[in-house]
This record gives C-alpha cells, structure tokens and sequence, in this order.
C-alpha cells in the first residue's frame, strides 16, 4: 500500500463534460470545481488528493495500477462504466486498496440498467444522489476508512 496521506480520485468517461451536460441530471458543477473542492478538503486533513479523468477505459486502468505504488486509497465515479467494465472493477480488486464509489446522481432511481454496478461489490461504501457532495461524502468516507 501507498502513502496513506495520499488518495487518487478518478473520473470516467464524460464526466470532463459535467456543468453543461444534462445538468437537470448532474448539476452545474464544473469537474474542475469538483477537483479543487477535494484537494482543498484532503488539504485541510493534511492528505494529497490527486484527480484523474479519461474518456479512455484503458488510461483509467493504467491510472489504477500506477496508485497502488503511491496511494492509499482510491474514490471512483466510474461514469457509465459502472455497469460495463469487468476490467476497471478487476483493476481496482487488484490494487488492494480501499475504494469508494460516488455518483453525482441517484443510478436507482434512473433507467433500470444503471442499477447494476461492477465496482460496488468491491468498494468499501457507495455515495450516491448527493450530486457534487457525492465526492465530499465519499472522500470523508475514504479518510475515515484509512485512519482506522
């Protein structure tokens, strides 16, 4: 395990869009207002937060890996790859380190598809529906989680 005074936040696909893309769904927060948030939260608790995000599956994957050397813990909105991608829950499995899913908005409470998530079988906890909170939740989780 890495640093535990460092954590990785990563974004899946589209997520570079949020502030203009179905904000009725999502919000009007910008990812960059969302990122700054966090590292200005994991700044006060005296921990490294560094965020990442591709529309890319495989750069995602790559990001993943490279934190088990460097981080303590991962926080994922993995987008709509929540409920594709073997290969990122495997990737996050793999890494052996403690992660948290979050999402902007309520994936129960919208198409029936969206209900299923790869990833939550092997996060710690799942934030969902709190919009830009969603993070600010699941990044105190995470803390919480790696202090203990």
């Amino acid at each position: 395990m890495g640093d535990p005074r460092r954590v990785l936040v990563v974004h899946g696909p589209n997520l570079n869009l949020l502030g203009t893309r179905e904000p009725e769904v999502y919000g009007t927060a910008t990812l960059e207002e969302i990122d700054a948030g966090l590292v200005a939260q994991g700044k006060a608790a005296g921990v490294e937060v560094r965020c990442f995000q591709s529309n890319h599956e495989g750069d995602l994957l790559d990001r993943i890996q490279e934190a088990r050397a460097w981080a303590a813990g991962i926080l994922i909105n993995p987008g709509g790859l929540t409920h594709t991608s073997v290969a990122l829950r495997d990737a996050l499995a793999a890494v052996e380190l403690p992660v948290v899913e979050v999402h902007l908005s309520n994936v129960h409470a919208r198409e029936s598809f969206r209900s299923h998530s790869y990833v939550s079988g092997i996060a710690a906890g799942v934030v969902t529906g709190f919009g830009p909170l969603s993070y600010r939740l699941g990044l105190t989780a995470l803390l919480d989680r790696l202090a203990s």
